[in-house]
């Protein structure tokens, strides 16, 4: 059995398709119309037939021949759809047909010819910024001087396009923080790829300033690397360390790109040309990790970061953003259970701590949120969507750092003075819940005969 064609190939298939059913369509509509030889006996026979005209093949038609008798084989293909084109030059369906030559020749490992089927692409379709990015990183590979200064060209498109999106066009699955670090996270990308591309050309000026603008942006070992190469370059081998030694502490062994081995071995090199030997290298490489860790830590607890109290907390609903003032509460009981996606006891709690604050539902003076802890937030979103909690969920946007939560899941309980009264580390379950409804009537300073009914959660 051959397998399934590509999805550019799909495209074109689908398109082609579409035309020769509705060319079936039309032929069987005229099928059912009188012919004109059935003459009746009254009616004089006519001239004698001609022969039926031969029936010629249309440009969807030699298409789809051109797909179908290439099966399995891309080089076949790519022959058969560029002998397609020479025939018909305007096709209206070039754009696709252009998209699956980049393909076929990606699959051929042809990148120079893939490198410009892609720009035709993005001749036609300018605001196609993926097919953009495509060509970008093609001419990157395989591109002489003209190619990778219009790789360039292209890089700015692509920066000007991140630029000007705006939050009115973000997805509805993302929330506007996650939309934001998108933003981030492509304008970093970009200038980073663009760095390479003039670092290609020998203009280390503006290499750099491209790989300052894309650190500054977003911090990664990827762009920490190259500000090394253009140091050591440079020669300056004292900024060459810097720069490595940022790259070794920054470089996450699962994700791709720069290895914490790679850059071991460059600031080695780079080390033992300006000290003689590796003597202080070890101390020098764990005080750099240090203030890499110490400022990423610093750039996670921005939110909030002038609030001393509960109640000076502004979070953010999750998943969507919305802001969520703990002001409203001051004069309340808060109880609140820190958790993350990743944390298995937390989801074992979570029930329990929804049936205790069930207990408490309808009584305004207490109220129950979820703070999740996640780094990554976009985790947030399906968590959300599969557990569907009844107690709001929100961002923890620094409240774990005030209360100091170490470790997940924790439960704190709040009280009207906006002090901790409560907390319980861990998940103990045959006590939990017993343990955090007692603790929450106690902070109430109300007996359990003034309390609503107790009612299973909804």
């Amino acid at each position: 059995m051959a397998p399934k064609p590509g999805l550019l190939l799909v495209m074109i298939l689908a398109t082609t398709s579409l035309t020769s059913s509705n060319a079936a369509l039309v032929c069987g509509q005229n099928d059912n119309k009188p012919s004109s030889s059935s003459a009746t006996p009254e009616q004089k026979p006519g001239p004698e037939k001609s022969s039926p005209p031969v029936k010629t093949s249309s440009a969807a038609d030699e298409l789809q021949q051109a797909i179908a008798s290439a099966g399995n084989d891309r080089a076949a293909l790519v022959r058969n759809l560029e002998a397609y084109l020479v025939k018909y030059p305007d096709s209206a369906q070039r754009p696709q047909i252009y998209r699956a030559l980049v393909e076929a020749n990606l699959q051929l490992r042809d990148t120079a010819r893939a490198a410009d089927y892609a720009e035709r692409v993005v001749a036609l379709a300018p605001e196609d910024m993926s097919i953009t990015l495509v060509a970008i990183q093609l001419l990157h590979r395989s591109g002489d001087e003209a190619g990778l200064r219009r790789a360039i060209n292209y890089a700015g498109r692509v920066l000007a396009f991140v630029e000007r999106t705006s939050l009115d066009e973000k997805s509805p699955k993302m929330s506007p923080e996650e939309w934001q670090m998108a933003k981030v996270r492509d304008r970093a990308s970009v200038l980073q790829l663009r760095g390479e591309l003039y670092l290609k050309l020998k203009d280390k000026a503006a290499a750099q300033k491209d790989f300052e603008s894309s650190y500054a942006a977003l911090p990664t070992a990827g762009a920490a690397e190259k500000l090394g190469e253009v140091a050591e370059m440079n020669k300056d081998f004292i900024a060459a360390i810097e720069q490595y030694a940022r790259a070794f502490a920054l470089a996450d062994s699962a994700t791709p790109g720069v290895t914490r081995r790679e850059a071991r071995q460059k600031i080695g090199n780079v080390w033992r040309i300006a000290h003689g030997s590796d003597e202080g290298l070890g101390d020098y490489l764990l005080r750099a990790y240090d203030q890499v860790s110490h400022a990423d830590t610093a750039g996670k607890v921005k939110k909030n970061s002038g609030a001393r109290e509960v109640s000076e907390f502004t979070l953010r609903k999750a998943p969507d953003g919305t802001p969520y003032p703990l002001a409203a509460k001051k004069g309340e009981v808060l109880v609140v259970s820190f958790w993350a996606t990743w944390c298995g006891p937390c989801r074992a709690l979570e029930p329990q701590f929804e049936r205790v604050a069930a207990q408490f539902k309808g009584n305004k003076q207490i109220s129950f949120i979820e703070a999740d802890c996640d780094d990554d937030e976009s985790q947030v979103a399906p968590y959300v969507e599969e557990v569907k909690p009844h107690v709001p969920v929100v961002f923890a946007d620094g409240l774990d750092h005030l209360l100091a939560v170490n470790d997940l899941p924790t439960v704190v309980i709040i009280d009207r003075r906006g002090k901790v009264v409560y907390r319980a580390e861990g998940f103990g379950e045959e006590t939990f819940e017993r343990d955090l409804t007692a603790a929450a009537r106690r902070a109430l300073g109300t007996s359990a005969t003034s309390l609503p009914s107790v009612t299973s959660a909804p």
